[in-house]
């Protein structure tokens, strides 16, 4: 049976296929003085992703992996309106005390895809719609934009270039574990990854679990 397949998505394991690690260096961060970073750089996408190795890496153990988009309002500037902040600190925590109580490891990947994957300016328009009244995912078909537009085979990618075939994914999205799979990585555990909500950002969680599929109590 023959299988329809976007050019987008073509294109999506091509720029992947031409990821390279280009350097690395000890970073010692505030949750985990053991840590690394490394900078990934395809010749076919300008945009620069990173990933900060918390621990040891060990090939007997599965680390725990949080994919992180970049998000300048939460990561930065300590906006309300999302959980991205919070979560990349918990994150970066959880991945620290796997580290230090059980000899595990852990793999942040910060993917330069803001407002997952429609920009920072787009990302912008979409919150001044909000403010009118209109939820995440009408915001983004009212500007004619998809809601995901991540680029999850360069995420598969970057896990296969630091030997991590095999993980334990913190997230609360289904779509995120199928998505790696699809493009080669094993998920063996779904880790949930839930913050309290504030009430700035209650609504946006309430579309993520309503309209998106997270699995939020």
């Amino acid at each position: 049976e023959a299988v329809a397949v976007a050019v987008s998505d073509l294109a999506a394991y091509s720029h992947a296929g031409a990821l390279r690690i280009v350097t690395r260096a000890r970073l010692p961060v505030s949750a985990c003085e053991d840590a690394e970073i490394v900078a990934f750089r395809s010749a076919a996408d300008l945009r620069e992703h990173v990933a900060l190795v918390i621990g040891k890496q060990s090939g007997d153990r599965q680390p725990l992996v949080r994919l992180h988009s970049e998000c300048l309002t939460g990561d930065i500037l300590g906006s309300l309106k999302c959980d991205c902040g919070p979560q990349l600190d918990a994150a970066l925590y959880a991945m620290a005390h796997e580290a230090s109580d059980s000899g595990g490891w852990g793999v942040l990947l910060y993917m330069r895809q803001e407002g997952r994957g429609i920009g920072l300016v787009n990302k912008l328009r979409a919150y001044r719609l909000q403010d009118q009244g209109f939820d995440t995912v009408e915001a983004n078909q009212r500007l004619g934009l998809p809601d995901e537009a991540r680029d999850f085979p360069v995420a598969a990618r970057m896990l296969e270039l630091l030997g991590a075939g095999q993980i334990r994914l913190l997230t609360n999205n289904p779509a995120k574990v199928a998505a790696l799979e699809a493009a080669g990585i094993t998920v063996s555990e779904r880790v949930p990854h839930q913050l309290p909500e504030n009430p700035h950002n209650a609504r946006y969680l309430a579309t993520k679990r309503d309209r998106s599929g997270h699995l939020l109590i």
